[in-house]
């Protein structure tokens, strides 16, 4: 293969995309909002996973320590799905 149809090959390969669930409290679902505009006001739209995928990466970067203590500071909710009612 020469170098340019590697270069086609590899450029069409796909990032494989893992779609999820989860709950979250009211207020930190808005803290998403504060962020969205905070990037519109610097001139830039972004996405809620663009926000929590920058997140992930900003937590990846700390030790078990701090790490530890972001989550502490996290309220606590009630993991699960809430029951159907019939």
């Amino acid at each position: 293969m020469t170098a340019r149809k590697t270069a086609k090959k590899s450029a069409k390969l796909r990032v494989k995309l893992i779609r999820d669930s989860f709950a979250m409290p009211e207020s930190d679902f808005a803290v998403i909002g504060t962020l969205k505009s905070t990037a519109l006001g610097a001139r830039r739209a972004v996405k809620k996973s663009e926000l929590l995928r920058a997140g992930l990466r900003m937590l990846a970067t700390l030790d078990a320590t701090a790490l530890l203590a972001a989550i502490d500071g996290l309220e606590p909710i009630k993991t699960g799905r809430p029951k159907k009612h019939t």
